[in-house]
Parts: C-alpha cells; sequence; structure tokens
C-alpha cells in the first residue's frame, strides 16, 4: 500500500523471485518528492538539501519538516485543500491510524537520495510477472491515482489488471470495509491464480 505498493514493484523489476504482484494505491515516492513535496522546483530542493547536510556535518541543528498539518481542522484552517493531505492527516493524526513510533516528519537533509528514486525504472523490460494494480478513482496530490495507470501502461507484463475503486480514495483503501472488500475481491483470486 502507498509508498510501499510502489517498493513491492521496484522490488519486482529485479526480483524475479516474487511470482506475483500487487500494488494497493501505490505512490512512487521519487515522483512524489520531486514534485508534490519539493513543490515542483526539485533542483532547488535538493541544493537546500545538501547546504542542509553540510551544515549539519559542521554541527548545526538538524531541519525537521512536518509533512501533515496537526490536524484536519488546522490543515483547512492553512488553505489545505488536497484530499490525499487531509485524509493523510485524519489517517496520520488520529487513532485510526496513529502509531506510538509512527512518523509524520522527516530530516529534510535526509530527503536527497528520494529525489533520484524511481519505483519503477525499466518497468517496460524487466517487469514482466503478472501484475495487479488497485487505485481508488479519486485523484489527490499523492498521485496514487496517476501512479497506478503509469506503472499498468508500462510494464512489460503481459498478465496485468488495473482496479478501480469508484467513489473511493486513497486513504479508504487503507481500511473502510467497503473499498478494502472491492480489492480483495478480486487480489485474492488473482494471486491464488498466480502464486
Amino acid at each position: 500500500m502507498c509508498g510501499g505498493g510502489a517498493y513491492t514493484i521496484h522490488a519486482g523489476i529485479t526480483d524475479h523471485r516474487l511470482k506475483a504482484l500487487t500494488s494497493i494505491t501505490g505512490v512512487n515516492f521519487g515522483r512524489l518528492i520531486r514534485e508534490g513535496f519539493a513543490n515542483f522546483k526539485p533542483v532547488e530542493s535538493i541544493e537546500h538539501m545538501a547546504r542542509l547536510r553540510t551544515a549539519e556535518a559542521r554541527g548545526g541543528e538538524r531541519s525537521v519538516v512536518n509533512l501533515l498539518p496537526e490536524s484536519v481542522a488546522a490543515g483547512k484552517k492553512a488553505g489545505v485543500t488536497d484530499i490525499d493531505v487531509l485524509e493523510a492527516t485524519e489517517y496520520y493524526k488520529t487513532s485510526r491510524g496513529q502509531q506510538p513510533n509512527g512518523a509524520t516528519s522527516q530530516l529534510m537533509s535526509f530527503s536527497g537520495a528520494a529525489m533520484g528514486w524511481d519505483a519503477f525504472l525499466n518497468a517496460e523490460v524487466l517487469l514482466t510477472q503478472p501484475l495487479m494494480i488497485v487505485i481508488g478513482d479519486k485523484p489527490g496530490g499523492y498521485g496514487a491515482y496517476r501512479d497506478g495507470w503509469e506503472i499498468y501502461g508500462r510494464a512489460a507484463s503481459t498478465n496485468k489488471h488495473i482496479v478501480v475503486a469508484e467513489g473511493w480514495s486513497h486513504y479508504d483503501l487503507y481500511d473502510k470495509p467497503e473499498p478494502v472488500a472491492i480489492a480483495m475481491e478480486k487480489v485474492v483470486p488473482f494471486l491464488k491464480e498466480n502464486l
């Protein structure tokens, strides 16, 4: 799911011990960080990260970035309208998904490697295993809808399927019974057939 849904695809591109792959609302984190988290200014962001790393190596204070507002209300008050940001906040900042060691912040200087990463690199040639992509049809800024269609189109697999959970979003597919049932109705038989 989410980043893990794209990491799975990335692993399958070069590790063909993985006999079949399923990505549920997978997000290509490299693309997301280059676009969404960098405000579509990846070069400026990576140069900023380099300055932070240098300052930290010289003993400077680490720059921690909060990725989400403290609450949905705070996000809306700040002008946030993106469905993924608001639903991520509702998920990760409440008992629904909050975990004792869960993080919704990161060290800005540690994001440099992600800028150059592409979960789908060489999928056109090497991703030949059976593949099922599950996405909701409510696109948001994290790009799972777009990334799902992209990898579906790019994968070399001749046995590939895309499942669109109509009326549902990225975070709905995490734990809400109805969209999860839509996904599992397709995923379980697909895996039984291909594993």
